[in-house]
């Protein structure tokens, strides 16, 4: 079969079966009807958008717009949000809530960023696992090392806390481990 066979069979095709039934499929109007307007009064919504858009929209945006001209300067980014470091519960004195809030705030910022350095690591061995195969114990032999490490010092911090952990259980446990090596010493 040639091109000018496939073009004569698509002639055929339409010269028979699409102009076949004209009464079946009329054809659509060749010009857009114009709209009858049933009333000479403005429509409101219309009217009520410009007058949200001039009286409020607007003027926020030009402020805004010059606000961000003037700190143009000093670029906030949101994604990565700094908070400072706050006095430890050790440290917070008798009595102070708001201290004693804080501090337990910084310990479950600390407990995430600890939870998240720990998956990073595991990922890292997992990815080694998968590229090394069966002799991954020799080739990944550092990553190994540094999940253990990280692994042991999350558990020995945050192990055995419970499902309702806190800054106070947790400052309880390294005391108690603490009294625990003072004793066998």
């Amino acid at each position: 079969t040639t091109v000018f066979d496939i073009d004569n069979n698509k002639k055929y095709f339409i010269e028979h079966h699409i102009n076949h039934d004209k009464d079946v499929y009329p054809e659509p109007p060749s010009r857009t009807p114009v709209e009858d307007r049933q009333s000479s009064l403005p429509n409101p919504a219309l009217i009520l958008s410009k007058l949200f858009y001039y009286s409020v929209d607007l003027p926020v945006t030009t402020f805004r717009d010059i606000v961000e001209g003037i700190q143009s300067g000093k670029k906030s980014h949101y994604y990565h949000q700094k908070f400072r470091r706050v006095p430890e519960l050790t440290q917070c004195q008798e009595g102070d809530y708001v201290c004693y809030y804080e501090a337990e705030m910084q310990w479950r910022r600390d407990y995430k960023v600890d939870q998240e350095i720990v998956k990073v690591i595991q990922e890292r061995l997992r990815a080694c696992q998968q590229r090394e195969g069966p002799s991954y114990s020799q080739n990944c032999y550092k990553e190994l090392q540094q999940f253990e490490q990280v692994s042991k010092a999350f558990q020995s911090r945050y192990g055995d806390l419970g499902a309702y952990a806190s800054a106070r259980k947790c400052l309880m446990k390294q005391k108690e481990r603490m009294m625990a090596e003072q004793q066998q010493a």
